[in-house]
């Protein structure tokens, strides 16, 4: 895994995924191994879209083969959205942006990130 040097940037790429959350580790984003990039996560946000139950989530880097929890559990209310990061995070060669909720299909992600190489 390398730490690429953004000094001499060549390209910023900005990018938005959405989608549902799985009741198993979901990937939001990837940066590939030897991408030469770094990506730089500026906004994570999660929606309950059920109207009738709160629904818990947990957000992890996963990195050679470890999960470290960003975020552990967080209960998102009926009907609400939650601002998962207060700063910005980046992902390394090889790293990746999982979410898992306590229940598929309830929680909808959205994450804005850049492209940086």
């Amino acid at each position: 895994m390398a730490n690429p040097n953004i000094v001499n940037v060549s390209s910023i790429y900005a990018n938005t995924a959405c989608f549902s959350a799985g009741a198993t580790p979901t990937t939001i984003v990837t940066n590939g191994a030897g991408s030469n990039s770094v990506y730089k996560i500026d906004g994570l946000y999660c929606a309950n879209n059920d109207n009738a139950s709160s629904y818990n989530i947990t957000i992890d880097i996963y990195r050679s083969s470890t999960a470290y929890n960003v975020a552990s559990n967080i209960t998102i209310p009926t009907g609400a959205t939650l601002d998962i990061l207060s700063k910005q995070l980046w992902l390394l060669e090889g790293d990746s942006l999982r979410a898992t909720a306590n229940a598929a299909s309830k929680i909808t992600i959205t994450c804005s990130y850049e492209v940086i190489s």
